[in-house]
C-alpha cells in the first residue's frame, strides 16, 4: 500500500540538526527494528508523536523538538487492524509484544522478526497502532526513506528553523 500524507515526531532536542537520520532508532533499537538497524519513526497525529517520546518520562516531559514531515511512500505493510495483519500472516499479539523485555534478554522480539521479514519482503515500512501509554494513534515505522520517490520524507521547514549541525547546543554556537 502507499502512504502518502503528513506525519510528525517529537524530538531529543540535541538531535533536531537531523531530524531525518533514524540513528537514534538504530542505537537502541526499538519495537520495529533491531540495534544497528536505522529507522523512522513517525506518528500520524501530533499528540501520538508526544506520546511515543514521552514514555518512561513519568508525569514530567522533557523538552522536545516537534517536527512536521511530508511522506509519500510506496510498499508500506498496514498492521493497523485485523484485516490488513492476517493477509501478512501477523498477529495482535506479534507487534504488541513486550519487545524491550525481549531485548534486554539478548532475544529479538517478535515485533523485531515481523518487520525483518516484511523488509525482506521489499516493504519499506509499515503502519501500526502506537502502544505509547495515553496514545491511540497510529505510527508509520520506515526502513527505507529519503528525499525522493517511492520512499519521499522530507521535514517541514520552510523557514529554515532547525540548526543544521550540533553547534547549536554548545556554547560557542549559542551566541
Amino acid at each position: 500500500m502507499r502512504f502518502a500524507g503528513r506525519a510528525w515526531r517529537a524530538h531529543d532536542p540535541k538531535w533536531s540538526f537531523s531530524p531525518l537520520a533514524g540513528a537514534g532508532a538504530a542505537q537502541t533499537g526499538g519495537r520495529f527494528n533491531r540495534k544497528g538497524q536505522a529507522a523512522l519513526y513517525l506518528a500520524l497525529d501530533l499528540a501520538t508523536a508526544v506520546a511515543e517520546a514521552a514514555q518512561g518520562f513519568g508525569q514530567r516531559i522533557p523538552p522536545l523538538t516537534l517536527c512536521e514531515y511530508d511522506v509519500d511512500c510506496e510498499e508500506i505493510a498496514g498492521l493497523s487492524d485485523e484485516a490488513t495483519r492476517a493477509p501478512l500472516g501477523v498477529t495482535a499479539g506479534d507487534i504488541a509484544c513486550a519487545w524491550l523485555t525481549f531485548q534486554l534478554a539478548g532475544k529479538r522480539a517478535p515485533s523485531q522478526l515481523v518487520a525483518q521479514r516484511l523488509k525482506a519482503e521489499g516493504y519499506a515500512g509499515l503502519l501500526a497502532p502506537s502502544f505509547a501509554p495515553g496514545a491511540s494513534g497510529t505510527n508509520l515505522v520506515l526502513w527505507a526513506w529519503g528525499p525522493a520517490a517511492p520512499h519521499k520524507v522530507e521535514v517541514y521547514d520552510p523557514d529554515g528553523r532547525l540548526p543544521r549541525d550540533r553547534r547549536s547546543w554548545t556554547a560557542e554556537g549559542a551566541s
